[in-house]
């Protein structure tokens, strides 16, 4: 399951989304994700998914490949379908033993569903279409106005960075890890619960070790190739709008707005 996470990979394709200014594609992504929890009705989920595969399809990146990273999500969307539906108070639905599912619950249940498969997918939109560095030189820029207020943006943006580029090299090794193991006889898929958590214990110690060894390795290329934090660093590649921007951002407020429109005036059914 963690080869699937797609979080933190770039996929390179050359589409538009992929030379779009980061920081369009940072508030792209905050105001999608925005939109999912603002609006609610199946009216705006119909847009909210034309619009998420309309990106999708512009990106050229396998949907298939997207949809990987669904399935490190399984365990949380089965949990909140669960609790949503036997724990929430309403007009009853159907009623078996000790467990009554109601029109709410269901409803709820839903919601949420759409709501965590589209936060997975939107986040990777961005992840896959940005690399590292880009999405640090995104966050400081955009971020820039938090310094008059004493906030590190610089290193907070630095940090964010390393860990987005650290989650598929930390996959790639517990995979290895994990092969590596099951060479040497060790199970993973068999014996009580308590056994395969300890089972697991060969494979994080390691990890952690390799994951100690790269950091160190990092700080220690970081410092001789002069890096002292963000005071007079200068760009390669300074950010400056495009037209192509301008129209992102356009679109991105026809978004909105067909979002409000959907939720508030164009109802399906007044129970949804």
């Amino acid at each position: 399951m963690l080869k699937d996470i797609t979080l933190g990979q770039y996929y390179p394709s050359g589409s538009v989304i992929h030379k779009l200014d980061p920081r369009v594609k940072l508030l792209g992504t905050l105001l999608f994700i925005i939109s999912l929890f603002a609006f609610s009705g199946i009216s705006a989920y119909i847009v909210a998914s034309i619009f998420l595969f309309a990106v999708i399809r512009v990106t050229r990146v396998p949907v298939k490949y997207m949809m990987k990273g669904l399935k490190a999500i399984i365990v949380l969307i089965l949990i909140t379908v669960v609790f949503n539906l036997f724990l929430t108070q309403g007009e009853p639905l159907v009623h078996f033993w000790r467990f009554t599912i109601t029109y709410q619950g269901l409803r709820i249940s839903i919601y949420m569903v759409i709501r965590l498969i589209y936060l997975v997918l939107g986040s990777s939109v961005m992840t896959l279409t940005t690399t590292p560095t880009s999405l640090t030189d995104g966050l400081e820029k955009g971020l820039g106005f938090l310094k008059r207020f004493h906030v590190p943006v610089h290193e907070v943006a630095m940090m964010m960075s390393i860990a987005l580029r650290f989650i598929p090299i930390l996959m790639d090794e517990t995979d290895k890890i994990e092969k590596a193991q099951m060479a040497r006889g060790a199970a993973f898929d068999s014996g009580k619960l308590m056994e395969r958590i300890k089972s697991f214990i060969p494979i994080l110690v390691p990890l952690f070790v390799s994951a100690f060894r790269r950091a160190n390795d990092l700080a220690m290329a970081m410092e001789a190739r002069g890096y002292h934090g963000g005071e007079g660093r200068t760009k390669m590649h300074p950010l400056e709008y495009q037209k192509r921007d301008y129209i992102a951002f356009i679109l991105l407020a026809a978004y909105m707005a067909a979002m409000f429109c959907a939720s508030h005036f164009l109802r399906i059914n007044k129970f949804f």
